[in-house]
């Protein structure tokens, strides 16, 4: 029988500037939103154009505000809502850590239609291009999650080559949760939605690509959560299962109902051509 791993002494610091500290968690937070900007760019350009590089560098303000303010208040009102009412002050206390993905994805979608309505923009197709450069924040923030040993897995089989003890884990081997959900929800979803959006004629369709988003990472959390520990504070829900299956329900749902109604609208035309910047054709 193989060794069981002992989880690495990673340090959730990556460096001090006096008193000052740059953590895992909140780098991974910042070069997710910059490089999901950076491809931002490059995917409005593609035919039929959804807005303009200048638009996705102005995006950058309001889906940092989307992630941060929903992604807080989510976790505070899915997870634990009856503590923050009782000790309103630690809401914001987000040094302590507490994110929900879902709040997150609230706040972005909430912001996405403050900024289509603002500039005028048809707000599926932008939403279509912003959930392809989503999950390479979500796969980069599991692997800060690992780093810093936190929402680890359910106990697993010794004999399961990479099963890990976790220092806040007690002494059973436990699966690497974070790991699982980094390479489903981040890297394999990143694969399938940049490759599917490489064609026209989907990107002609808008509504499509979010309903796979929607779909995808419904599919791959809800696996993922077969294998991570639920919270100490609920525990498994009537029926066994987790509050992040419960919560993902509905966003399969609703990403069942955009591809269907993206497959009865008229086809998407774009923003007009500038005269000096042709979009791109792939």
């Amino acid at each position: 029988m193989l060794p069981v791993l002992m989880f690495p002494q990673f340090d959730p610091v990556l460096v001090h500037f006096g008193p000052l500290a740059v953590r895992w968690y909140a780098l991974s937070y910042i070069l997710g939103i910059v490089l999901g900007i950076m491809l931002l760019r490059k995917l409005l350009l593609l035919r039929p154009r959804a807005g303009t590089t200048e638009l996705a560098d102005d995006f950058l303000t309001w889906v940092t505000i989307g992630v941060l303010l929903g992604g807080r208040l989510g976790y505070v009102l899915f997870y634990q809502p009856s503590y923050y009412l009782s000790h309103p002050v630690s809401i914001l206390e987000v040094w302590h850590g507490g994110m929900s993905f879902h709040g997150g994805a609230l706040g972005v979608i909430t912001a996405m239609v403050l900024f289509t309505w603002r500039y005028k923009l048809n707000f599926l197709a932008f939403a279509d291009r912003v959930t392809v450069a989503v999950p390479i924040g979500l796969g980069l923030g599991r692997l800060a999650n690992f780093i810093n040993g936190e929402l680890w897995g359910r106990e697993a089989p010794a004999s399961l080559p990479w099963a890990m003890i976790f220092p806040t884990g007690g002494p059973v081997p436990r699966h690497p949760s974070q790991l699982y959900e980094s390479l489903t929800e981040g890297l394999l979803l990143f694969l399938i939605l940049f490759t599917i959006s490489r064609r026209q004629s989907v990107r002609e369709r808008p509504g499509y690509l979010a309903g796979i988003f929607l779909i995808g990472y419904g599919c791959a959390r809800s696996f993922c959560e077969f294998f991570r520990e639920p919270d100490s504070f609920l525990g498994y829900l009537p029926g066994g299962i987790t509050m992040g299956q419960l919560l993902c329900l509905p966003m399969l749902a609703a990403g069942l109902v955009l591809i269907v109604n993206a497959r009865r609208q008229p086809i998407y035309t774009g923003l007009p051509e500038p005269q000096d910047q042709p979009a791109e054709q792939n």
